[in-house]
């Protein structure tokens, strides 16, 4: 038994690379996986709709949500919206309507930066590192907002990525794609968020990559922290997720677990291939 708590196995529930607080009671589903009490979801962006500056509506009245310690994916085809429904809940979209709510707070009105502060992790599908920095300093970088004792929360990102530690002086912008997406996950969890979310976290990385990049997402949501990823991996991702959304055109066109979406014949047909 470690301190850390991707250590001792996937149904390890120690939350201590989050911040926990607000995040309200868990309980346990059955893939041992951290389950809110009772009550809404954790994050909601509830009948979205907007686009880019003054540019037409990408999303229509589109909702997305997760629970505490949910894996929650959104996928679709080729211009569904999918990054703008995840932009739209980072506070990067001009709203035209409904709303986006964080443990029960409304934060329609706060920017990214603010957002970031109240336990949003973000990370986007591209330039979400810093090259020419090592890929501690990367990592540092992603505690800027904090004044606390931040090794605690290295050790455990070095745990969850070994491959970082390793290579800890190396140039972000020199390591391979998936390890460069592992230091921009790294550097979302050194915020120690509330919610992490990943815009394609396995976009141009090989089939093996993307697997050991699941491993890793499923490791982190059972810490506690619910994990919203936009995914083109339809089918790898809602193999792993707790509920999945399927947008096409802006707009929601199917909604429910992700075992149930695998198994429902029109999604399949139209979004997986057959």
């Amino acid at each position: 038994m470690t301190d850390n708590p991707y250590a001792d196995g996937r149904g390890n529930k120690d939350a201590s690379i989050t911040r926990a607080a607000g995040a309200g009671e868990l309980t346990s589903d059955r893939h041992g996986r951290a389950r809110p009490a009772p009550g809404g979801p954790f994050l909601i962006g509830e009948a979205m709709t907007g686009g880019y500056g003054k540019g037409p509506d990408i999303l229509h009245a589109c909702t997305i949500a997760v629970e505490a310690g949910q894996i929650a994916v959104i996928v679709g085809p080729n211009g569904a919206g999918k990054s703008t429904a995840m932009r739209a809940l980072f506070g990067m979209l001009t709203m035209r309507g409904g709303s986006v709510r964080l443990d029960g707070e409304e934060i329609g009105d706060l920017s990214p930066q603010d957002r970031v502060r109240r336990g949003m992790g973000f990370v986007p599908q591209v330039r979400n590192i810093f090259p020419t920095m090592s890929v501690e300093e990367n990592l540092e970088m992603g505690a800027f907002i904090r004044d606390d004792d931040i090794r605690a929360t290295m050790a455990q990102v070095y745990d969850l990525f070994p491959i970082l530690r390793d290579k800890r002086h190396q140039a972000a912008g020199e390591l391979s794609g998936g390890q460069r997406q592992q230091v921009a996950v790294g550097r979302a969890l050194m915020t120690k968020p509330k919610v992490l979310m990943l815009d394609e976290p396995t976009a141009g990385v090989s089939p093996i990559v993307m697997d050991e990049l699941f491993d890793r997402i499923i490791e982190v949501a059972r810490t506690g922290l619910p994990v919203l990823m936009v995914e083109q991996n339809a089918r790898q991702a809602l193999e792993i997720a707790d509920m999945g959304y399927v947008l096409v055109q802006g707009r929601n066109a199917h909604t429910g677990t992700g075992r149930d979406l695998l198994a429902d014949e029109d999604v399949r047909r139209s979004f997986l291939g057959g």
